[in-house]
């Protein structure tokens, strides 16, 4: 009882589940940021979403636990000012799964079938088609300019967003990249590159231009980055389409504070 006799024991525990619900809602924002903007640091988390370094911290010590996150130190050109260098986050592969890969199981029977009845051909002509359906409606760039392309960049990134990819684009020296944080056939395209062999061939005739893959999921990089000049160069049948894992990368997965 309170200092006027009343009970607050119903107080006390309708406290509990409206806690428990909001530290579900911190998580989830933590995990949304690891999966737009990671690799990222605990401080820059703290900074966008208005949280106490530790509260941060004990949210990622939890994931890292988890096995869905994992940490490792950031490259010395990244790191702004005397000291240790910071650790930044990201999600790991079975991370990103809690994210939802619905009927993985059940695509990759379907695509072994198509595979069993028409050949490599049929699963090439799958993989184009369904990444068609995601960029219909876009036109190819009518002519090739920094300012065009860029445009035509952006309009891809959001045609892939809206497909569930959390596509994202940044500038990158004379170049502009499409950044897939999320693949929702990521398991199946372990087994069928063909499907990020198509979605390759679809940015080259949109843009109109040589782009290079630099990682993919699918390889374990922590997203799908894909390199576009934003000056013309030629289309070449020796384009390599296969992307290579993320340079640099390390597997310090440790809970150690920044």
């Amino acid at each position: 009882m309170d200092g006027t006799g009343r009970k607050t024991t119903g107080a006390r525990s309708s406290a509990g589940p409206a806690a428990t619900a909001q530290e579900g809602h911190t998580r989830a924002a933590i995990v949304q940021l690891l999966l737009e903007d990671g690799p990222i640091t605990a401080t820059a988390i703290g900074a966008a979403l208005g949280l106490a370094p530790a509260g941060v911290r004990r949210h990622l010590d939890a994931l890292i636990d988890a096995g869905q996150a994992r940490a490792s130190r950031s490259a010395p050109w990244q790191q702004k000012g005397r000291g240790r260098p910071a650790k930044q986050y990201q999600l790991t592969a079975a991370g990103r799964g809690n994210l939802g890969h619905a009927y993985d199981d059940l695509a990759g029977a379907a695509i072994r079938q198509l595979g069993e009845i028409g050949g490599e051909a049929a699963i090439a002509e799958f993989a184009r088609k369904r990444v068609r359906t995601i960029v219909d409606g876009i036109e190819p760039a009518a002519e090739h300019t920094a300012p065009v392309i860029e445009a035509k960049v952006e309009e891809i990134a959001e045609a892939f967003a809206e497909a569930g990819f959390a596509a994202t684009t940044r500038q990158v020296g004379a170049g502009v990249q499409i950044c897939q944080h999320h693949c929702p056939v990521a398991h199946v395209a372990e087994e069928f590159p063909q499907l990020c062999d198509a979605e390759l061939d679809a940015f080259r005739d949109l843009l109109g231009t040589h782009v290079q893959r630099l990682a993919t999921i699918a390889n374990g990089d922590c997203a799908c980055t894909t390199h576009v000049p934003l000056v013309a160069l030629p289309k070449t049948a020796s384009t390599p389409s296969a992307a290579q894992p993320a340079a640099g990368r390390t597997n310090d997965s440790g809970r150690s504070a920044e």
